[in-house]
């Protein structure tokens, strides 16, 4: 089983929303997520969340504490994704890259949305939703 690493952003605004993205491809295609992709070569986990939100959502974001990690099986591989928490700090908010949709959601929302498997349970231990 091969291991790839990974990072995301839980971006959280004002109001308290998470902003989520709306997979077009695998792992997941068609569930809302948190905005983050694969490691690029010389790249800092950091940076690689800054760039995949930024691809993917056309916010620019400033990165701070790491969160945790979450393994997430894709057919051969093990992507390990490494999740930060981040504030946007600039840009507009439009889909693009590998995500079909991008929005900012209450965790009441999120309920009625098809998540990737896990996203409000990672949440919890993130300590970003208050424990059920």
């Amino acid at each position: 089983m091969v291991r790839t690493l990974a990072a995301g952003a839980v971006v959280q605004d004002d109001r308290g929303r998470v902003l989520l993205v709306l997979r077009a491809r695998e792992p997941e295609a068609g569930r809302w997520t948190i905005p983050g992709g694969h490691l690029e070569s010389g790249e800092t986990l950091e940076e690689c969340a800054r760039r995949e939100v930024f691809e993917e959502t056309g916010l620019e974001i400033a990165v701070g504490r790491e969160l945790g990690v979450v393994d997430i099986p894709n057919g051969d591989e093990v992507i390990e994704a490494h999740d930060f928490a981040a504030e946007a700090v600039g840009g507009s908010l439009v889909a693009g890259d590998d995500a079909a949709d991008a929005g900012w959601f209450t965790i009441e929302q999120m309920a009625d949305l098809p998540l990737t498997v896990d996203l409000l349970q990672e949440f919890e231990s993130y300590g970003v939703i208050a424990s059920s």
